[in-house]
């Protein structure tokens, strides 16, 4: 049975819950992407899926509205796949599990994909519904937006005809998004060395949890403190007091989300147990403390293991680890001076994970001014050197420039005061959209970006307001009928 009848929306939820039901992580779309071109060819809509699962599709302009410019709407079907230790879902094979509460639709301990999977429930309502008024639509689905905006960078324009271009990844109501910040993944390998345990000593695992995360563009401002982070700080506490080895450290899933969570498995000698566990209290007392707007709930906590640990990481290693995860760039580095409250440039150690090779930590970095990107990546890259690790950066993308004399963003603005009566914001997000891509795929594009109120996207805390949904698609719908000319 549907979980979302009687909601409203026309067939928004109706969509939005099929959505659900269909895995579609970061590089696992494939299903979903299927199912998009299925859709279309159902009601005979142009449609092109690429090797890459992309998909376009195109629907004619209603009556009157058939030599209108086209109107181009964009969002992407992958999601970020965040659950809460001890929740048993397989995001490759099961779908999410919804329920509502209040005006508030949610997802059982693990993330939603409200992001980005409420654009395209809007998209696949708008193409299924003959009575609205609108111009020709070109609607862009695309994959891997989450690790790295693959699917724009992939997507080819050969048969896009519009100049105007809807991007639906913004997170709040009434927000007209203008501009956002480029970035890139810059990944650390740090070579091991091993050696075998050291007799005597018994294996204990030390876990962060608590934390609230968040994403690492649009929640960075928050200041939530980095799993991965404070990981470093234990350790190198733990090293001031006592002698023991480790074996591994590991945090975090994705670079674009603050890491919420992280472990170590760490050897002590029996006689300093007590010592270990009595320095681990005051430590999660000085991060409450430190935190306590924040983040009130960090806890840290001590098991010991019921296998033997056989290896650990060589001393000369387990020390470079603590360094590059106390020194590499974290949160907030810059402000705008332009615009009031926005940020400027950040860094995220999204994640920290052992292998038998390598430890390796990915960093999401932010910024609207290249040149401060590249300041970060400098700093990651030396820190890098005095440690003897590798660095790789990945997935460049580009910066979106807000465009004050934009026409689509004053059509926005005046359908907004005319249906509200009050003023949309105008704004720009410390975050990534494809806006950027696509604007250098499209010559003279114009571009707003739009989106329902979403809290704690990334977390297994997501959620979707119902009624701000409902709002949102009735101001699209407006919007595109007010796109006459």
């Amino acid at each position: 049975m549907s979980k979302l009848d009687g909601l409203g929306g026309d067939k928004v939820f109706y969509y939005f819950e099929e959505i659900c039901k269909i895995p579609h992580g970061s590089e696992n779309e494939m299903a979903l992407s299927d199912y998009i071109v299925a859709f279309a060819e159902k009601r005979g809509l142009y449609c092109r899926q690429d090797a890459h699962y992309n998909v376009l599709i195109k629907k004619a302009g209603s009556k009157g509205y058939e030599n209108v410019a086209p109107m181009i709407i964009q969002g992407h079907i992958d999601m970020v796949c965040e659950k809460n230790a001890g929740t048993e879902l397989d995001f490759l094979t099961d779908p999410i599990q919804i329920y509502v509460k209040d005006d508030f639709i949610h997802a059982e301990g693990t993330t939603l994909g409200a992001d980005n999977g409420i654009a395209v429930a809007y998209m696949l309502a708008l193409l299924d519904d003959n009575t609205l008024q609108h111009p020709p639509l070109e609607a862009i689905f695309t994959v891997e937006e989450e690790i790295g905006m693959g699917g724009a960078r992939t997507f080819e324009t050969f048969d896009i005809e519009g100049k105007r271009f809807l991007n639906m990844d913004t997170e709040e109501e009434g927000v007209l998004l203008s501009g956002c910040a480029g970035g890139c993944r810059v990944r650390v390998y740090l070579p091991t060395q091993r050696s075998d345990s050291p007799e005597g000593q018994e294996g204990y695992q030390i876990a962060i949890r608590g934390l609230k995360g968040g994403h690492s563009g649009a929640d960075i401002h928050l200041q939530r403190a980095s799993a991965n982070r404070l990981m470093g700080r234990v350790l190198f506490q733990l090293g001031e007091k006592v002698n023991y080895s480790l074996a591994s450290a590991d945090g975090g899933n994705m670079d674009n989300a603050i890491c919420r969570e992280a472990e170590s498995i760490i050897l002590i000698d029996q006689k300093n147990e007590e010592i270990v566990r009595e320095l681990l209290t005051k430590i999660e007392k000085d991060f409450q403390e430190e935190y306590k707007s924040s983040e009130p709930s960090i806890t840290i906590t001590m098991e010991a293991l019921k296998e033997k640990v056989f290896k650990v990481l060589a001393d000369d290693t387990k020390e470079k680890l603590i360094s590059i995860l106390l020194l590499l760039p974290y949160g907030v580095q810059t402000m705008s001076m332009e615009m009031q409250g926005l940020v400027e440039s950040s860094s995220n150690i999204g994640i920290l994970k052992t292998t038998p090779d390598h430890i390796y930590f990915d960093n999401a970095v932010r910024s609207s001014i290249e040149t401060r990107k590249e300041l970060i990546t400098q700093k990651i890259v030396s820190v890098a050197n005095l440690c003897g690790a590798r660095v790789e950066c990945v997935n460049d993308y580009p910066g979106w420039r807000f465009n004050p004399d934009s026409s689509l963003l004053k059509l926005f603005a005046k359908t907004y005061r005319e249906m509200y009566g009050k003023e949309a914001t105008i704004s720009a997000i410390h975050a990534g959209l494809e806006c950027g891509l696509f604007s250098e795929k499209i010559p003279n594009l114009d571009m707003v970006s739009i989106g329902p109120e979403m809290y704690d996207v990334h977390t297994p805390d997501e959620r979707l307001s119902i009624s701000s949904t409902i709002r949102v698609w009735e101001f699209l719908k407006e919007v595109l009928k007010q796109m006459d000319h």
